[in-house]
């Protein structure tokens, strides 16, 4: 049975995974509070920063820009890239294992909030060779 407390978290409830780029905080998940069927992190990421073109095999995902402006690239099924400017509101649908990058082209940190289906791609960024965990304040 689940605590009924797990099903509310804030990104510094969490550790962090830290990046080159950036750091995402998972607040919704297997590991989490048992959510099965999606993940959802909030992302950050510094002026200037960005991850680079990747796919997350057999997920969608859904980015929303909460804070801050960039650029969010998304291929198209022919794998041509398309770039658009995204801004707080923005919200964008990645399909299924579909290439696409991210880059904070703002004066201040863009704030992410990103929902895998299914989940697993969280999971996966641990195993990147710029990750380091980010110990959550305690």
């Amino acid at each position: 049975m689940t605590d009924v407390k797990t099903l509310f978290r804030k990104p510094t409830d969490v550790d962090a995974f830290g990046f080159d780029w950036g750091h995402l905080s998972v607040v919704l998940g297997p590991k989490v509070n048992g959510a099965q069927k999606f993940s959802a992190a909030v992302v950050t990421v510094p002026p200037g920063k960005g991850h680079t073109r990747h796919n997350h095999p057999g997920a969608e995902e859904i980015i929303y820009i909460l804070e801050g402006t960039g650029e969010q690239m998304v291929e198209d099924e022919a794998g041509t890239p398309h770039t658009e400017q995204v801004e707080p509101g923005t919200c964008v649908f990645i399909p299924e294992s579909r290439f696409h990058s991210t880059l904070n082209t703002g004066a201040a940190d863009m704030k992410i909030f990103v929902v895998y289906s299914p989940t697993g791609p969280e999971e996966f960024l641990r195993t990147l060779p710029d990750f380091r965990l980010i110990p959550r304040k305690a």
